[in-house]
């Protein structure tokens, strides 16, 4: 099987959804199965765009998960989560290593305010994309974020 990660802010312009669903369609093509949150935004234009995903909830992560302490890693202020928001992170782990945690996607697009594609450049405005992002990149899973102006033009073309 070939994954990919779809996530994004709740607040991801029209434009760039529309990009999403169309992306998410030819991936799909493909033979391409998305991995994503079921959120509204980002999350919802990846799954509108195919009929193969695999959406992880809070409620796929069970107690004692490997995956709280797996987002735990990344996340700059985890004390101060409450339970629901550190499941919330916690599958952003199954997004982009699979429930099992052993097998990575191939890449993850995303869409974010500050257009963070790595751990480092992480800010308030990544949002709980960052999480995911931060994943990825220890996992040297490419990350093309669409508020990057190269990035977005690089989905386009392959559109």
């Amino acid at each position: 099987m070939k994954y990919y990660t779809g996530v994004g802010s709740r607040k991801t312009p029209m434009v760039i959804l529309q990009i999403m669903r169309d992306l998410a369609v030819k991936l799909d093509k493909a033979g391409y199965v998305l991995r994503s949150g079921g959120a509204d935004g980002a999350d919802s234009a990846f799954a509108s765009g195919t009929g193969h995903a695999a959406i992880f909830r809070p409620s796929h992560v069970k107690p004692n998960s490997p995956a709280f302490d797996i987002a735990k890693a990344f996340h700059p202020a985890w004390e101060r989560c409450s339970d629901y928001v550190r499941k919330l992170h916690a599958r952003n782990c199954f997004q982009v290593l699979g429930y099992d945690l052993v097998t990575p996607s191939d890449f993850l697009v995303c869409w974010t305010q500050d257009g963070a594609c790595t751990h480092q450049e992480r800010s308030i405005r990544t949002g709980g994309t960052g999480t995911a992002i931060s994943i990825a990149h220890a996992n040297n899973i490419p990350v093309f974020n669409l508020a990057r102006p190269n990035h977005f033009e690089r989905i386009v073309d392959f559109i």
